[in-house]
């Protein structure tokens, strides 16, 4: 059976990439949003992170692989 990602974990997860970007203390900045039960998408970077077998791949390169990718185009990772 394939694990899936736990959606309370969107409370404690942000998109790296933002909050290296981000210099204002106290913001909180770099929110993701679960697309699909496959996806973690940030408004903020624009990166989109995939989730393989219920674990979200947050390196800023693999998010920076779909940033240009409409999310109805998106892969099932």
């Amino acid at each position: 059976m394939a694990q899936t990602f736990d959606p309370k974990m969107l409370d404690l997860l942000r998109c790296p990439a933002a909050v290296k970007l981000n210099k204002q203390p106290g913001d909180d900045f770099g929110k993701l949003e679960l697309y699909k039960d496959s996806w973690l998408i940030s408004k903020d970077s624009g990166n989109k992170y995939p989730i393989k077998n219920g674990i979200p791949i947050m390196l800023i390169e693999e998010g920076e692989k779909y940033k240009n990718t409409p999310v109805e185009q998106l892969p099932v990772p």
